[in-house]
């Protein structure tokens, strides 16, 4: 199968496309045949040498990627919840080896859930490791519900156009960031008001929020904590970027934490019952074949990509 590995941490020209053998399904897993797959900033990173290098450093080849969508071609033991033919997606093996980069991936059948029949495989696969950071962070680590008031910086990005759309499902009045060129699509997405990050500081015209959700950690993090009220909550996603984070937090009497999506079936499977009813939806910017998958990387890392850029094995 064509495959791109990592020939050493550094620019986008160390991913190099090749042949490697087809993964064989052990206990637990499916092998899925790859027809989309999506690139997230935590791609870049590992590739130069942060993210999850740590976690990979001993794997030989390291094959980048977590987010896949597909058709199953193969069921290992012990696997009832999905058969050959089924269409799927998911975020495999995170924090770990997704090995995503691939033609055919073996993936844990506990982190898959059956594709919505009414999207695409490129929009099934935007909507895995994104969909679930914006999931995992407002429902199970922040409890959003009904009437709460929130911010989403990068609220045009990849997390961030999730959030928002999780956000007013669950019932909140949010306020999303972005640059004034993306301020329709952000309102589109059903957020109540918009700032332009680039002509207005935030802590000038918000405040008394229950909630904001951090996509760029650093100073920002200082300034969010100025509009969220005492007992209010922040998380920051971006790693390496929350020294001090829970003690300036404690200070002003907010919760305020850095946390790591996980692989979870059970929440996809949710995610794909709100992408079936059209509750949520994908934002593909961008489809780049495999072989120019050095492009799809460079993209997302100029760090203005609006929703989400798709590779096709």
């Amino acid at each position: 199968m064509k495959a791109i590995v990592l020939s050493a941490p550094g620019s986008a020209e160390q991913l190099r496309l090749t042949e490697l053998p087809t993964p064989a399904a052990q206990e637990g897993e499916v092998i899925v045949q790859v027809k989309a797959l999506s690139i997230n900033p935590v791609d870049i990173k590992t590739r130069n040498g942060k993210g999850m290098t740590g976690r990979l450093k001993d794997e030989n080849p390291i094959i980048l990627g977590w987010d896949i969508s597909g058709i199953v071609t193969a069921v290992g033991a012990n696997v009832t919840a999905f058969k050959e033919g089924d269409a799927v997606f998911g975020m495999v093996n995170f924090p770990g080896h997704g090995k995503a980069y691939a033609e055919y991936v073996a993936a844990p059948a506990a982190h898959l859930a059956l594709k919505p029949d009414n999207i695409t495989h490129e929009e099934a696969a935007a909507a895995t490791l994104a969909a679930l950071t914006a999931w995992q962070a407002l429902v199970t680590h922040a409890a959003i519900k009904s009437g709460d008031k929130m911010l989403v910086h990068a609220a045009a990005g990849g997390v961030g156009h999730y959030a928002v759309q999780i956000a007013k499902y669950l019932g909140a009045h949010v306020t999303g960031t972005s640059s004034a060129a993306n301020k329709e699509f952000v309102l589109g997405l059903g957020a109540d008001a918009h700032i332009d990050y680039k002509s207005q500081r935030f802590e000038e015209v918000t405040g008394g929020l229950d909630f904001v959700l951090d996509a760029f950690g650093g100073d920002m993090i200082e300034r969010s904590l100025e509009v969220i009220r005492p007992g209010g909550s922040l998380i920051t996603l971006p790693t390496g970027a929350v020294e001090g984070l829970t003690e300036k937090s404690a200070a002003k009497g907010i919760n305020g934490y850095h946390f790591m999506v996980s692989s979870n079936g059970k929440d996809m499977a949710i995610l794909a019952d709100l992408l079936q009813k059209g509750i949520i939806k994908s934002h593909v910017s961008q489809v780049f074949p495999l072989a120019e998958i050095a492009k799809a990387h460079e993209q997302v890392e100029t760090g203005r990509t609006v929703g989400k850029v798709i590779v096709r094995p």
